[in-house]
């Protein structure tokens, strides 16, 4: 639990910092892409780790993980969340595209 707590609270620096950013004027669509990317994938990996540590309870609805778990698969399946943003910032960090 101290790791999901440690992760949520990066993450909630990170997404502050680019708030801090847009409202200087000074974010940059990179930013965002890595933030989304970072972000949805770590809020996966607590929400499997939190159904994993409830064991046969963390699928039961009565508990609520499973349902989260379900909706940050469908963001990172549908959405393709974490790749799309991987080749954004591939991009911006060579400067070669990956898709036109």
């Amino acid at each position: 639990m101290a790791d999901q707590l440690t992760e949520i609270h990066s993450m909630t620096l990170m997404a502050h910092r680019a708030t801090q950013l847009k409202d200087e004027y000074k974010l940059h669509s990179n930013v965002i892409s890595m933030c989304k990317r970072n972000n949805c994938g770590k809020a996966l990996a607590i929400a499997r780790e939190a159904r994993d540590m409830l064991g046969g309870n963390g699928i039961v609805d009565e508990y609520g993980i499973i349902r989260h778990v379900m909706n940050l698969e469908a963001v990172n399946t549908y959405e393709g969340t974490h790749d799309i943003h991987a080749l954004i910032l591939g991009r911006a960090v060579t400067g070669l595209s990956a898709f036109k």
